[in-house]
């Protein structure tokens, strides 16, 4: 993406990739940034812990504190990895004082902690659970105690037993639409990691191959984005939306109409040459949808 000298050009690359991720993530888990620089960031090709601690300036373990359960050496392309804030704390025995993003709720960061959100409430005593405001800072008590060499013991339940959020009735024009690869694999299904956040699903390929529009729509976003690649966004009928990231080159443009089964984008290649992946994700009215209610 080129830079423009103009501050006011950063400002709009930013507000962009918030408004991206908002759509790839969701309300709860969105990637939302909190004024002095706390926000969230997506795994890409080729990063390792070490890698997105130093670009981020922020120390591997205090990256590592605020990830609990995250396996170093098995990221996985598209995982999305907290960024601490500078008011942030999270001291190797807790508790962790943490800064409130948008859409949280005293539930979701209990969770993704592995922290009782009982005793989160309890240790925030006069904060109105139901009035939470994005900046404000809460103590967060490590839910399952500390083992007896200090490390934290995760209270978190396994990603296949938490429940998927429910986008609604879905119209009745949502239904077989085609998958955006010809031939593939499902990399990751559409669902919850083991810290409870939410992950679009990832498709992969061993050959060269392009990402196709799965029911007709229009194109409302084709361009590059930091850490996503080229990214297409289809808007379709009853408020039904597809997004496809991880994209090469692009083959469609902005306002553009397409077709069911148009080509998109050429999907990109691992920097090792072994695969090639596309990140898919579906909305309705904006809220996530399992693909597989809608793909045939």
């Amino acid at each position: 993406m080129v830079e423009f000298t103009v501050a006011g050009k950063r400002r709009s690359a930013l507000l962009l990739l918030l408004g991206l991720m908002f759509i790839l993530g969701g309300c709860a888990s969105g990637g939302t940034r909190i004024a002095d620089g706390g926000g969230w960031v997506t795994v890409q090709r080729g990063d390792t812990l070490g890698k997105i601690a130093d670009q981020a300036g922020i120390p591997l373990l205090r990256l590592q504190r605020f990830n609990p359960g995250i396996d170093s050496r098995h990221l996985a392309i598209g995982q999305r990895l907290m960024l601490p804030s500078r008011q942030e704390r999270a001291p190797g025995d807790g508790p962790y004082r943490y800064q409130v993003r948008r859409g949280d709720s005293l539930y979701s960061i209990g969770r993704y902690f592995g922290a009782n959100p009982q005793r989160v409430q309890a240790a925030n005593k006069g904060i109105d659970p139901s009035q939470l405001a994005v900046g404000q800072l809460i103590q967060i008590p490590l839910g399952g105690g500390s083992s007896s060499n200090g490390t934290r013991r995760s209270t978190s339940t396994p990603a296949a037993s938490r429940s998927l959020p429910d986008p609604g009735p879905l119209p009745s024009s949502a239904s077989r639409w085609q998958w955006p690869l010809a031939n593939y694999s499902v990399e990751r299904r559409f669902g919850r990691d083991s810290h409870g956040t939410l992950q679009p699903m990832m498709l992969s390929t061993e050959a060269a191959a392009k990402a196709k529009a799965t029911t007709s729509g229009k194109v409302r976003f084709a361009s590059g984005m930091r850490q996503l690649g080229q990214v297409v966004i289809l808007h379709h009928a009853d408020n039904m939306q597809s997004v496809y990231a991880f994209c090469g080159k692009l083959l469609v443009t902005e306002g553009q109409s397409v077709s069911a089964g148009a080509p998109l984008c050429d999907i990109s290649q691992e920097s090792d040459g072994s695969r090639y992946h596309l990140l898919f994700d579906l909305r309705h009215g904006g809220k996530p949808v399992d693909p597989a209610r809608v793909l045939r």
